[in-house]
Parts: C-alpha cells; sequence; structure tokens
C-alpha cells in the first residue's frame, strides 16, 4: 500500500509534489482547480512537468480530483454542456501532472428520479470520454448518499461503467466514510463486502481509496469526514481495509479534516501501525 494525502496546490504543483515527500507520503492527490468552481484553468506546462519528473524520480503516486460541483446527471443543458467540458480540461491537467486517475463525485439527480439521473450520467461519460485522449482514467467515487446523489452502492457503478460506450477509460475510487455513511460496509460485513466487490466486477477497477473516518453515524446519509479513530468507524473498523490483502497495490489516500498538513505526517505513521497491529475480534 501506498499511504498518502491530499495536498493543497495553492503554490503550485511542483510544491505540492515536495510537501508530500515531507509529510511521508508515498502517495497524494491534489485538485485539478479550484474545488468550488467549473472555470476553466490554464495549465502551468513548466510546473507540471517539474511536478510529474519529481514524482516519477521519488516514486509518488499521484491522483487528482475534479471541482465538487460537477455534477454528471445534471438536467440543466448549461450546466451539462460545463461539466463536460470541465472534466475533459480536468483529464487533460490531469495527465500532464502523471496522475493514475481523476475523480469525479457521481451524478444528482436534482428530483428527476434515479433512473433518469442514471441515464444522463451514462449520456454525459460518453460524451466526456469520446473525446478523450489521455491515458488518465476518470474515476467515479461512491458517495454518502446526501439528497439525490447517486453512486451509494458499488453494483450500482460497475452498472453505470459497463453501460458506458468507454469502460476502458473509466475505473473507481473508494471512499471509505461515503461508503460507512450510506450503509454498505462494517468490520462485520468487510469480508462479504469484498466479495461482492470482486463478483460484480467492481474490484477489477478499483485505482484507489479515501481513507476516512467519519463524523456521521453508520446508514446516515451524511458525508462527513473524520481523522482516522475519532469518528464514528473507528480504527480497528478501518484497519480491515490496511489489512485486505487485495488492496495491497493501490494508493490509500487521507482526506481528513486537518488545520494544518504538517498533522498528516502523524496521521500517515499511524496507518502503517494500524496495519501491522494485531488485534482480538
Amino acid at each position: 500500500m501506498k499511504f498518502g494525502c491530499h495536498i493543497s496546490v495553492a503554490k503550485g504543483f511542483y510544491k505540492a509534489c515536495q510537501q508530500a515527500q515531507n509529510l511521508g507520503a508515498e502517495s497524494f492527490q491534489v485538485f485539478t482547480k479550484n474545488p468550488r468552481s467549473l472555470r476553466p484553468k490554464k495549465l502551468n506546462k513548466e510546473d507540471a512537468r517539474k511536478g510529474r519528473e519529481f514524482c516519477q524520480a521519488q516514486g509518488l503516486t499521484l491522483v487528482t480530483h475534479t471541482p465538487y460541483i460537477s455534477n454528471l446527471s445534471t438536467p440543466k443543458d448549461d450546466l451539462h454542456q460545463v461539466t463536460i467540458r470541465s472534466i475533459r480540461e480536468d483529464l487533460q491537467i490531469a495527465e500532464a501532472f502523471g496522475a493514475i486517475g481523476a475523480v469525479v463525485h457521481c451524478g444528482k439527480h436534482m428530483g428527476e428520479g434515479e433512473q433518469a439521473g442514471i441515464e444522463r450520467m451514462i449520456e454525459t461519460l460518453n460524451q466526456i470520454l469520446s473525446e478523450s485522449d489521455v491515458e488518465t482514467k476518470l474515476l467515479l467515487e461512491n458517495t454518502a448518499g446526501q439528497g439525490t446523489e447517486l453512486g451509494l452502492s458499488i453494483q450500482q457503478l460497475a452498472m453505470i461503467r459497463d453501460a458506458t460506450d468507454y469502460k476502458e477509460k473509466i475505473g473507481f475510487c473508494f471512499d471509505t466514510c461515503h461508503g460507512f455513511a450510506a450503509g454498505i460496509w462494517t468490520a462485520e460485513s468487510f469480508p462479504e463486502f469484498v466479495k461482492s466487490m470482486k463478483k460484480c466486477g467492481y474490484y477489477d477497477h478499483l485505482v484507489a481509496i479515501h481513507f476516512n473516518d467519519s463524523k456521521a453515524p453508520f446508514n446516515s446519509r451524511k458525508d462527513r469526514h473524520q481523522k482516522i479513530g475519532k469518528g464514528e468507524i473507528g480504527s480497528e473498523a478501518l484497519q480491515c481495509f490496511l489489512q485486505e490483502p487485495s488492496f495491497e497495490h493501490l494508493p490509500i489516500i487521507l482526506e481528513t479534516p486537518v488545520d494544518d498538513e504538517r498533522e498528516y505526517a502523524a496521521e500517515i505513521e499511524y496507518l502503517k501501525l494500524l496495519q501491522t497491529r494485531v488485534n482480538d475480534r
């Protein structure tokens, strides 16, 4: 496993790469642009080149994250077109950075109904990927199920991927907090959960794991991240992921709330401890 965390690119991508290494990370995540905006962003090609070469030299694995406000299922035509343009740009930036994947939140049907939302999401993905020639995959992230969010279950996500015309360009990023809040896994159900991942075809295309505890209780449908061991999931349950052989090749990326990124250094070390610690279950 390659443990890491989310890093700000406020000082540039190359600086973010250096910060990741300074924190002891082996993987990390950055936003492709302002997470609250779909406005175009001009790529600093020299900064991207330096950062990409640094990551290659240091063995750092990168995942990028598209803006939170992207909506793959929006029924509004103007936002639909903006979303397509924005995510195509996100993929180009991710490729320039050398990322293995660009995470996108699943669609919200906005009252149009789940089936209509799924159909719109498949349509949007097809339009985005029909003109994408990058190797970086678009990674669909499972949701907590707030409001009209789609993509709570791994089965639905696998079905959506299979229904697109470009499934080879799509992978998955699993968020532990979202999955817990959506009611799809606990420590007790974890072995069956992993089996279901493999049975429905989700596991074969799992590229990264967002590793977070949850401030909200099980099946609450609330997306509230918490530091590891400080939330409703707890260290022992999260340890299931860290000790699961099926996940040993994946980047494990913290998105826990911190006041200073330097706090991640201690949390990364804690993950290493949990991975090797033996508990009586």
